[in-house]
């Protein structure tokens, strides 16, 4: 069974899972508005052979949400520390969503801490126009994943949106675990996501103001490409398939949650381009 650790910095406290059973350092990341636990599945396959952390990262979960600093740099510097804290020089990383291009810009920045990158559906990689910078805030607000930020009069009321939500879909014993680990009641007696509003906001500043891939990277990389993920056009993978120079593309079944949808097939997939570059 995994363990619940607190990583306590100068600025904020880090909440972490932690499987110490194998040796190679796995580093699991999720995307914006989940949590740590959207990766017990596949921790727990692997937890064998693998030492895996897994953050909440800054603003989710059950770490700290301070009221700004949430840019790229900070949650790097988040990561570095959670690794030198545990004694690790290097790491796989393991990334969905947002945190696709967190990697992308770690890899660019400190090439040295990735031994390995698997990216799950990325988005964002991009740095948007200006235009966009300006409009974007009034489209997220409805973003569907984003309903489950709540408020929801009712622990019921929310229950009934995760499971008509594609992140929930088909409602498993893992769907209820990781949602009852996101949500929380308020002080006004209402219920909602961990997540922090304001760390949804800065986050979304900053995915629109900072660049991707603007280098090459020799990286070993994994890009798992859901069928009913984001990236389905040619476009869309084509600054992955020009900036990472030893990148695998591979399709698995599922949506833009792929290790909750159809998490063997995920876990298998993953595990073997870990198992090539051990």
């Amino acid at each position: 069974m995994p363990l619940r650790q607190t990583l306590a910095k100068s600025d904020i406290q880090l909440s972490y899972w932690e499987w110490n059973q194998g040796k190679e350092p796995l580093l699991l990341l999720h995307g914006l508005g989940d949590h740590a636990l959207v990766w017990s599945s596949f921790a727990d396959d692997l937890s064998a052979d693998y030492h895996i952390i897994a953050p909440d990262m800054r603003g989710h979960g059950d770490s700290s949400k301070p009221d700004k600093d949430y840019s790229f740099a900070s949650a790097i510097a988040d990561l570095e520390a959670l690794m030198a804290h545990v004694g690790w020089s290097s790491a796989h990383i393991v990334s969905h969503s947002w945190t696709g291009k967190l990697a992308a810009i770690w890899a660019r920045e400190n090439p040295q801490c990735l031994r390995s990158m698997t990216l799950v559906d990325p988005i964002f990689i991009w740095k948007f126009p200006g235009i966009f910078q300006a409009t974007f805030p009034l489209l997220y607000r409805v973003l569907p994943f984003l309903k489950s930020m709540g408020p929801f009069t009712s622990y019921e009321a929310a229950v009934e949106q995760a499971r008509n939500s594609s992140q929930y879909q088909g409602w498993t014993p893992l769907h209820q675990q990781v949602f009852q680990a996101g949500i929380e009641q308020k002080p006004d007696g209402r219920w909602g996501s961990k997540l922090a509003v304001a760390a949804r906001d800065g986050i979304f500043a900053e995915v629109m103001r900072v660049a991707g891939l603007t280098i090459p990277i020799d990286i070993p990389t994994l890009f798992v490409q859901p069928e009913r993920g984001v990236n389905r056009q040619n476009w869309q993978l084509k600054p992955y398939k020009t900036y990472l120079k030893n990148l695998t593309i591979c399709q698995v079944p599922g949506n833009h949650w792929p290790f909750l949808a159809q998490p063997e097939t995920f876990n298998q997939t993953v595990k073997a381009f870990l198992e090539q570059n051990r």
